[in-house]
């Protein structure tokens, strides 16, 4: 008798080890995916939106479809750009890309 319960107590140690062993794999692949793919993303979202909340009137940018202009007046979620003389479009804060002669702030849509 005395044998008995140890054997079921080996027993549930085995399971639950085996189970450990099951699942690392898993657990790998998540952590991986995660370093990879998820820490990168979560990366250039936080640059771009600090990249929007510092644009100044009088900053020069370039739109993601390619309008190069100067910002004139900034709203919430949208900003004026003075892309010649008198003539200003009013563009989603989305759409600016980066400043002029800078490497873009906002990925092209090939590459993300």
């Amino acid at each position: 008798m005395g044998a008995a319960p140890a054997g079921r107590v080996r027993g549930t140690m085995d399971s639950s080890s085996g189970l450990l062993l099951q699942l690392a794999p898993f657990a790998i692949i998540f952590a991986i995916f995660y370093f990879l793919i998820l820490m990168p993303t979560k990366r250039r979202q936080r640059k771009v939106q600090e990249f929007q909340a510092a644009l100044k009137v009088g900053g020069r940018i370039v739109t993601t479809s390619g309008i190069y202009g100067e910002i004139t007046k900034i709203n919430e979620r949208s900003v004026q750009i003075q892309i010649a003389d008198k003539v200003r479009i009013e563009v989603a804060k989305t759409a600016i890309g980066g400043y002029q002669g800078q490497e873009p702030v906002v990925p092209e849509s090939g590459n993300a």
